[in-house]
């Protein structure tokens, strides 16, 4: 009853609009672009509900968004995506405001409402697949003439936390979370293809967001080993300063703390706009698999080295590994942990956040963990 309501409420709401006029209107706050390797997605920034439709129109191609009762409350972005050549605005109707992007090429799109969250409003939000990469071509077999490889390298997948869409928790000088653990992930990424023996995959290389399960996806597909997820953590509190490292727990949280940063990650999907409706279960049935229970332990033996070499720069917020059901790290034989560098909502440890010879510390000291670990554990590397 609550949900029928509800939609009976909104709709009731634009029809007043479109009677009432622009007064009432529905505003355009900002319009966002970002590209990823798989997609393109637009995402409009609104400060209420809407009713829209979206639309095809050909020769050339063009995608058309309709949205009554709703204005356009600054100006439109130019385009520095390749797929939308231009983005126009008009109203072909009093109090109708319509959106037409100049598309490069046809190509289909998928269109939603998200409702408030996370701090921001209401959303709408334009999804466009990427080209599909090319299949890689499979390596030819060593004859008996050419030298066979010693040992396979040791991969690291490397995650950075957030982006895109989602800023990720934001410091008092507008420090961003996405781009100072990106900043961090590929430091450590570039510091671990010169170690010998091993070599890292990055989640993420740019500013774009990769939902969760695609992030584990992603690390199998490199047949990672070891994952690693760096954050920047944000309190109201903000004295609260010191890393972290968190591992999964498939039982409950260790801590309050660890229940509510898993909270906040796991949100990370439905911020960024990613559609799950629809969406396949979760990991949920392999992590019940036997070997999660030995994936796990190994994973806390490794934060424990990660945060032995971070306490040799910097304070702790807890000297040990804490435990929450965070979606990004349910891999059943990936050893998978969860840094959380610093806290971004402390000024003095945003300032070191912003700092490159920081970040440089940040990511040597998670690399000579990550060599510890596998010189001790060399079964749980292999």
């Amino acid at each position: 009853m609550k949900t029928a309501r509800a939609a009976t409420f909104a709709a009731a709401g634009v029809a007043l609009l479109l009677v009432s006029g622009a007064a009432f209107a529905v505003s355009v706050n900002e319009i966002r672009m970002w590209r990823a390797p798989d997609r393109t997605q637009m995402v409009v920034d609104l400060d209420g509900p809407i009713l829209y439709r979206v639309y095809t129109v050909e020769n050339p191609f063009r995608v058309v968004v309709d949205m009554p009762g709703t204005v356009l409350g600054g100006r439109l972005p130019k385009s520095t995506i390749a797929l939308v050549k231009k983005i126009r605005a008009g109203h072909p109707k009093p109090h109708v405001l319509r959106l037409v992007l100049d598309m490069a090429r046809q190509v289909p799109h998928k269109a939603y409402l998200l409702p408030p969250g996370s701090g921001r409003n209401y959303r709408l939000v334009l999804t466009f697949p990427g080209d599909k990469p090319a299949a890689a071509k499979p390596k030819p077999a060593p004859t008996p003439k050419q030298k066979r490889p010693r040992k396979s390298p040791i991969i690291v997948a490397v995650d950075a936390g957030h982006g895109g869409e989602d800023p990720g928790a934001i410091g008092k000088r507008g420090t961003r979370e996405k781009d100072v653990v990106l900043a961090v992930a590929t430091d450590l990424a570039r510091r671990i293809d010169k170690a010998p023996g091993m070599r890292a995959f990055l989640i993420r290389k740019g500013d774009y967001y990769v939902n969760l399960r695609k992030r584990i996806n992603l690390a199998y597909q490199a047949g990672a080993t070891l994952f690693v997820s760096i954050h920047a953590d944000a309190v109201t509190n903000r004295s609260a300063r010191g890393s972290s490292v968190y591992a999964l727990s498939l039982k409950g949280a260790s801590s309050e703390t660890a229940r509510r940063l898993a909270r906040r990650e796991n949100l990370s999907d439905f911020s960024a706009g990613i559609n799950l409706h629809g969406a396949d279960p979760d990991v949920a049935a392999a992590m019940m698999d036997m070997s999660m229970t030995s994936a796990i332990n190994d994973s806390k033996i490794l934060g424990a080295e990660v945060l032995k070499e971070l306490k040799k720069i910097g304070p702790l917020h807890s000297e040990r590994v804490e435990q929450a059901g965070f979606a990004v790290l349910k891999s059943p034989d990936i050893r998978s942990i969860l840094v959380e560098t610093a806290y971004i909502s402390n000024p003095k440890e945003e300032k070191l956040l912003r700092s490159r010879k920081h970040r440089r510390k940040l990511a040597q000291a998670i690399l000579r963990a990550i060599q510890n670990f596998c010189r001790r554990h060399k079964e749980a590397c292999s």
